[in-house]
């Protein structure tokens, strides 16, 4: 088990939002919708305030930046967490959805714990510590082929109105396999080795900052569309086994638009 402190904070708070997500799942919760668009519950709501009092509890010093509750506390060394990713999946009843947990230390992230209670699987890794799944090592596949490569593409409307849709047509056609996972399952998969890529042009820090580290410590390599490091802005992904970076990115070329 890991004995930082951080981690066990983390691990903590994932296991308290789990009781409540656990406890909302198929019982009919209200869905209201912010001003985004996006739907909310009183599970999200619920599930962000137990993991703030865990967190708050064990590390009292550390700032917090929750999608329900926003920002508090010190920005140096913060928490960046979405309570319940894949709200639409949670309302409509299929278990796809989970509790990110994400440290940004001066700009990085540093640990990272994605929590899917109802399919099954906890994922967690820091810096230096490696990547693991249900207390399995992770490790990234070695496919290093475009031909070989099993490929998942999330959210990518932002994606469907740029220069790159055309291009992305031809990675589609040209690699051996693509699906679309979905959330928290694809990045799972890619960190096991199940997958070797995973591309999203609609996203925000609080789905990724987790996974970012887990796919990272699995030996990946994780940054947006264009190639950059993620930080708070960060709105698209490109998530591979490492291998498999240079050449996606030489072929999407990808420009928001």
């Amino acid at each position: 088990m890991p004995d930082s402190e951080p981690l066990n904070a983390a691990l903590e708070a994932a296991e308290a939002a789990a009781t409540i997500l656990k406890a909302g799942y198929r019982s009919g919760v209200a869905v209201t919708m912010k001003a985004d668009r996006t739907p909310v519950t009183e599970v999200d709501i619920a599930a962000e305030h137990a993991i703030l009092a865990v967190l708050s509890r064990r590390l009292p010093n550390y700032g917090f930046y929750g999608e329900e509750t926003g920002r508090s506390g010190d920005t140096s060394t913060a928490w960046i967490v979405d309570p319940l990713d894949g709200t639409k999946s949670f309302v409509r009843g299929y278990p796809l959805f989970s509790t990110q947990i994400a440290l940004m230390r001066d700009g990085e992230f540093v640990l990272g714990v994605s929590s899917a209670p109802v399919y099954g699987e906890l994922a967690w890794a820091e810096r230096g510590a490696g990547a693991w799944l249900n207390g399995q090592r992770l490790n990234v596949s070695t496919t290093n082929s475009l031909a070989d490569t099993a490929l998942s593409g999330g959210n990518l409307k932002s994606l469907a109105r740029s220069s790159a849709w055309s291009r992305w047509g031809s990675i589609v056609g040209s690699v051996s396999r693509i699906r679309g996972y979905g959330d928290f399952l694809h990045y799972h998969m890619l960190a096991s080795g199940m997958i070797d890529a995973v591309v999203e042009s609609d996203v925000s820090i609080w789905d990724i900052a987790a996974l970012a580290t887990i796919i990272e410590e699995a030996g990946g390599r994780f940054t947006d569309l264009a190639g950059e490091p993620i930080g708070l802005a960060t709105t698209s992904v490109l998530a591979t086994n490492g291998h498999l970076h240079a050449p996606l990115l030489d072929a999407l070329r990808y420009e928001a638009p």
